[in-house]
């Protein structure tokens, strides 16, 4: 595979090439449309002064004046009536004119060879040094009529300025290129660090930062680099922190399982202990059940698997039925609820928000103080509906109010109370699919408040 600076090499030499060639093709179509015709009559207009110095000064020396236009920067061809050649300056690479045109210029016309000079590619015909690429005027010398051909010595043209100019030209584009190069490789680098950088990544190296600064796009993409390998880190923090809780949560109620199903295979146990060992089996099953149970549903919300069902229902009746369902846990703590519920209809998904009243509902249950109390308000309000369960349980520190939406973490580290650590998780992802939100307030010793609001959709 060609690198980028082999493809960034071969795209500006390709492109210096087409640049070359696009300007001799512009270059030509302007010289044969437009110098060509002016150079032509800049020559003339030359030619006819000289001639006109040459008929105005009889008593001149012709021979003498005509080597001295030659000597400085001219090709002169001289032809007299009676057929004699005369040719003053560089000589003609090519002596190409045809008689026929002395004839005429002898006879007055006035020759336009350089406009006349076929079209050729590179504007050749400016450099062309051949007799029918002239310009051709007459006039007449001590009687006598003479046709005299002339052009400028392109040799003698090209002066110390040229040649600077011509030498500078190419200093810049070598200059040019190179920097070009050298910018190249500046930007290819980074690039190439971004490559290496993210190989590391697709090898689970999540520690990855690159160190790039700059101010540029690139400098904003390897800022998002870093940003998204730090996510990931994170991600991956949470991946096998999550792994290890749930270990953690199956290996324990399986264990319990495991023993109490191999003590009940003794024929000697009491049947008093065998129903309790029984008892304490069904329990940990309705443990894993519900573990389970969780981690389907987080797993669909998180992956949008189960699309949410919008529809009206009575929103108050069905916090009612969910006090009802926990009528007999309520009854066995000796906690008193009360409820202050207006008559609301609500356009929301039934079953998982009956998620949400089951787990804050328990939770309020089961941190609570013996002989408590849980009060329940729902109220409507002009764009929303307002949720508050409230108890005067064991309630939270300020570090436990920062955790407790994040997945399997439980306030009770020594996990003395059943739980999975998953059921806040499940309560914050439903509030936010109804596009709601969820405040918490809570005191250690004085209970904890969650109040939601959820907008009418």
């Amino acid at each position: 595979m060609k690198s980028l600076y082999g493809k960034f090499l071969l795209m500006t030499t390709m492109i210096m090439v087409f640049s070359t060639i696009a300007g001799f093709l512009v270059t030509n179509t302007y010289y044969h449309r437009v110098i060509k015709e002016r150079n032509d009559a800049k020559n003339v207009q030359i030619a006819e002064t000289i001639v006109r110095h040459i008929e105005d000064s009889p008593d001149m020396d012709l021979s003498n004046y005509l080597e001295t236009i030659g000597d400085i920067g001219y090709q002169l061809y001289v032809a007299d009536e009676a057929g004699k050649d005369y040719f003053y300056g560089g000589e003609y690479r090519a002596k190409n004119l045809d008689p026929s045109a002395v004839k005429k210029v002898l006879g007055g016309e006035v020759y336009h060879g350089m406009r006349e000079f076929p079209r050729e590619t590179f504007m050749t015909g400016f450099f062309a040094n051949e007799m029918t690429n002239t310009i051709g005027v007459p006039f007449k010398y001590n009687d006598r009529q003479y046709a005299m051909f002339m052009r400028p010595d392109i040799k003698l043209l090209f002066s110390e300025v040229h040649t600077i100019m011509a030498g500078m030209i190419v200093v810049v584009a070598i200059l040019s290129l190179l920097a070009m190069l050298f910018v190249a490789k500046m930007l290819i680098i980074p690039i190439t660090q971004l490559t290496e950088a993210t190989k590391r990544i697709a090898n689970e190296k999540y520690d990855t930062q690159l160190k790039i600064d700059r101010r540029d796009e690139i400098g904003q993409l390897a800022a998002s680099f870093n940003k998204m390998a730090g996510q990931l880190q994170e991600n991956d923090h949470i991946r096998k922190e999550f792994i290890s809780n749930v270990s953690h949560d199956f290996q324990s109620p399986l264990l319990n399982i495991k023993g109490y199903a191999g003590l009940l295979k003794s024929p000697d146990v009491p049947a008093e202990e065998r129903a309790e060992y029984a008892g304490i089996i069904e329990s940990e099953t309705n443990r894993l059940s519900n573990l389970t149970r969780q981690l389907l549903l987080l797993t669909s919300l998180d992956q949008s698997s189960r699309m949410v069902e919008f529809k009206e229902y009575r929103l108050d009746e069905q916090m009612k039925a969910c006090v009802n369902k926990y009528r007999w846990w309520l009854e066995e703590s000796s906690i008193n609820v009360s409820m202050i519920l207006e008559p609301v209809v609500y356009k929301g998904d039934e079953s998982l928000l009956e998620n949400v009243w089951d787990n804050l509902l328990s939770n309020a249950i089961k941190y609570n103080q013996p002989e408590g109390e849980i009060t329940i308000e729902l109220s409507q309000k002009d764009e929303a509906v307002q949720i508050m369960i409230q108890d005067n349980g064991i309630g939270m520190s300020e570090s436990e109010l920062k955790q407790i939406f994040e997945r399997f973490y439980r306030a009770d580290a020594s996990r003395t109370k059943e739980g999975t650590g998953l059921g806040l998780s499940i309560v914050k992802q439903i509030i936010e699919l109804h596009k709601g939100k969820i405040i918490v307030d809570s005191s250690p010793g004085e209970g904890t408040t969650f109040t939601i609001n959820l907008p009418k959709m």
